[in-house]
């Protein structure tokens, strides 16, 4: 009897030690959850050209990158997985590249490392089985890219093979769009802001389809940029 009963005290004592040291994936994912918002702005900056400001938020998600490795590395965790040692040492390495990127004027090269490290802490994030509506509007960018270029290839040339293209990858995106929405818990999705981003872009996405159809190359191109802001402004505030 004394033997279990130090068995589950040994047991509880070092539970307790792993969570305090953000052994588990949700463990690491809960500390650098904060970090992404300042790395999805950053990324907002970086696309409209406010270097110092970008640059501002990079700094700031890197120090608290920093805060977090001693906690992780003080003890080799017994669960520590190698994608989260290796999430630690590249996403550190990564925001160093985008703020040397930023120092020599190339924005774009910035927001590649920057969407690099937020898709592996996505990935860390479904190591650990979490998912939620952020995760899935992450995951809207590959549809909105290959809506751009079916897009952009029917504007430049109107067949009827890019049209339907063009309507394929509108569904796609629009199928991803619903998607999110159920994902939405009852407070988000009574907001305000959301159901602008969400509803409108889910009735643009119908609308660019019925346009590619129609044969309108400008409308399909001016639905095509009032998407792409959309799903930049759902990344930047529900991502």
């Amino acid at each position: 009897m004394r033997c279990t009963i130090a068995l589950l005290a040994w047991l509880a004592s070092n539970a307790l030690a792993l969570g305090a040291d953000g052994d588990k994936p949700e463990d690491l994912v809960s500390a650098v959850a904060p970090i992404m918002a300042n790395l999805r702005i950053a990324a907002s900056y970086a696309r409209t050209g406010n270097v110092a400001l970008a640059q501002s938020e990079i700094d700031e998600a890197a120090s608290r990158w920093k805060r977090i490795e001693p906690n992780t590395r003080e003890r080799p965790p017994v669960h520590a997985s190698s994608e989260s040692s290796g999430f630690l040492d590249r996403g550190y390495e990564q925001l160093t590249t985008a703020m040397g990127a930023l120092d020599r004027g190339d924005n774009a090269a910035a927001e590649r490392e920057l969407l690099a490290v937020r898709r592996a802490f996505h990935a860390l994030r479904r190591h650990a089985g979490l998912y939620d509506l952020g995760d899935c509007i992450f995951e809207i960018a590959p549809a909105m890219d290959a809506l751009r270029v079916a897009a952009t290839r029917y504007s430049e040339r109107p067949a009827q093979a890019n049209a339907e293209e063009t309507v394929a990858a509108a569904g796609a995106f629009r199928d991803r769009l619903l998607r999110c929405n159920e994902w939405a818990n009852g407070e988000i999705a009574a907001q305000g802001e959301f159901r602008r981003l969400i509803d409108g872009a889910i009735a643009s996405s119908g609308e660019i389809a019925h346009a590619a159809m129609a044969g309108d190359g400008p409308l399909v191109h001016r639905y095509l940029i009032e998407l792409q802001s959309f799903a930049q402004l759902l990344d930047f505030r529900f991502g």
